[in-house]
């Protein structure tokens, strides 16, 4: 798991225990002090920016090991910046008009299994 500082939430002990992250301990934990941070090891071709603001569907995207998905908070979403800047390498989840966006928890999940799903199917 990559983070990207920023973030609005606390990894110590109390926290990640309050969270019930039991697995945490499992996780090979990389952070990086900015977006340029994670960058700077990945191929842009490998990241993907999650956001409700693009019309590339999830759906119509392959995946791979070592692709990387960046979201952003839960209350904002990415900055247009990086949106504008990478705008080929924006997905989002297909959702009917009348949903404004999904939390970012079942954002994450849904796109990590999604890939996780083409990645198995492949082997």
């Amino acid at each position: 798991m990559h983070l990207i500082k920023p973030f609005r939430f606390f990894l110590d002990d109390k926290s990640l225990k309050r969270a019930g992250l039991d697995y945490w301990k499992d996780l090979d934990l990389i952070i990086h002090e900015s977006l340029e941070g994670l960058l700077d090891i990945a191929p842009i071709s490998k990241v993907f920016f999650c956001t409700t603001k693009t019309g590339y569907s999830l759906w119509n995207r392959f995946f791979y090991p070592g692709d990387f998905f960046v979201f952003g908070p839960e209350s904002k979403g990415l900055p247009e910046n990086i949106l504008e800047k990478y705008f080929e390498q924006c997905i989002s989840i297909p959702m009917t008009s009348n949903i404004r966006s999904i939390n970012l928890s079942n954002s994450v999940s849904i796109v990590l299994y999604e890939a996780l799903r083409q990645i198995n199917c492949e082997n």
